[in-house]
């Protein structure tokens, strides 16, 4: 038997929900913008090997490798000794903001569910899931997990039985993201964020995230745009990522309807709901965002589907 699964590119965030709202992209042009994971019997032990447009960044010892870890800490829990072939696609570049650890732990963990006949329901993978991704960035937190996991756009609940779940989206929202070519490291960019915030930038966050929620169920596009506003991280992050504010100028001035971060940068990402608009933005962005040949951009539909067999 063998199993492969492919797990879509997140935004964690989504500007206006630091660490609670999370989405799924799918670029319009059908590429798969995600890592795969192939899952298959070996005679004995975990075998690890990698291909893909980011192959050469991860590390030389197979057992330094997230996916690698996954099939230790999967077969721990089920106290399991069969042997595993397991082969990574990488296709997103690591320290990007689009969640490209989240999608190797999802693949891997989703295929290796998978391949053991489902031994974990969806709720218990997606605990496991946030689980080993806590290991690796120091903190449970499943704004990239759960949409990749589960798709569309996730908000993360934390109540007892449910992590997250799913609200609305504006299906006639184009997302441009755009990766520059260069990495951030998630915990330099996490610590560039304050200790303790005021009082009125608190109720700032819940008002604007609140209120992104209502007009999500709404569908209510202007209101949803009017306030999604990042006031956690972005006025700490924004300098530290090259070209961004000067790109998210350029991209007001033609005609986008807001700009933000994707997770912690330095990819970010850009919204409208007109695709000729989406288009000149994209244009503007391969010219001027992006700063060597390992940066690309794309425009995104939120993926519906999540992680899936292929």
């Amino acid at each position: 038997m063998s199993v492969t699964v492919y797990a879509p590119a997140s935004m964690g965030n989504v500007g206006v929900g630091f660490d609670l709202l999370g989405a799924a992209l799918a670029p319009l042009d059908g590429q798969l913008l995600g890592d795969k994971v192939s899952v298959s019997a070996a005679a004995q032990g975990i075998n690890l090997t990698a291909s893909g447009r980011w192959a050469d960044k991860l590390p030389s010892d197979p057992q330094q490798n997230i996916v690698y870890q996954c099939a230790q800490f999967f077969a721990e829990k089920l106290n399991s000794q069969q042997g595993l072939n397991l082969h990574l696609q990488k296709n997103l570049p690591v320290g990007s903001g689009l969640g490209s650890s989240a999608s190797s732990v999802v693949a891997a963990l989703y295929a290796l569910n998978e391949y053991f006949e489902q031994p974990y329901d969806q709720q218990a993978l997606l605990k496991l899931m946030g689980d080993f991704e806590g290991q690796i960035s120091g903190s449970v937190h499943y704004d990239n997990v759960a949409p990749c996991y589960l798709g569309g756009m996730q908000l993360m609940l934390d109540a007892p039985g449910k992590i997250c779940d799913a609200i609305p989206h504006f299906k006639q929202w184009y997302w441009v993201v755009a990766y520059p070519g260069i990495s951030l490291s998630t915990a330099k960019m996490r610590a560039l964020l304050p200790e303790q915030y005021d009082k009125a930038v608190a109720i700032d966050f819940g008002r604007y995230l609140s209120a992104f929620v209502h007009a999500s169920y709404q569908q209510d596009s202007q209101l949803a745009l009017s306030v999604l506003k990042d006031v956690l991280a972005e006025p700490y992050r924004a300098e530290g990522i090259p070209g961004y504010s000067d790109a998210r100028a350029a991209l007001a001035d033609l005609g986008m309807l807001t700009t933000g971060i994707s997770g912690s940068g330095p990819t970010l990402f850009s919204v409208t709901d007109d695709l000729a608009t989406a288009q000149k933005a994209q244009a503007w962005l391969d010219a001027h965002y992006l700063v060597n040949e390992q940066g690309f951009s794309h425009i995104c539909k939120l993926d519906e589907q999540g992680t899936r067999r292929c």
